[in-house]
């Protein structure tokens, strides 16, 4: 996904910020690009779905339309296990 997309949008602890880039974390099922709220600290993967992280679709609820339906399905289908 588009790093860009990130920025001045609201997270869920419902504040307007530029999300921090972190490249590379690692889980148990290999590493991610994550992104970090400045103000509440949550990291959210922006590679696929993780049970480590929040899910990055969760941003869509306060960001109407921030995903398009063929971005949603690529971060979906690429999901670790729960």
């Amino acid at each position: 996904m588009d790093f860009q997309k990130f920025q001045n949008i609201k997270c869920i602890c419902n504040e307007s910020v530029n999300f921090e880039l972190i490249d590379e974390i690692e889980c148990d099922w290999g590493e991610h690009a994550v992104i970090q709220c400045p103000k509440c600290q949550e990291l959210f993967s922006i590679d696929n779905s993780c049970p480590a992280f929040h899910d990055v679709l969760d941003l869509e609820k306060n960001n109407f339309k921030l995903f398009s339906d063929k971005e949603k399905f690529d971060y979906t289908s690429n999901s670790h296990p729960n």
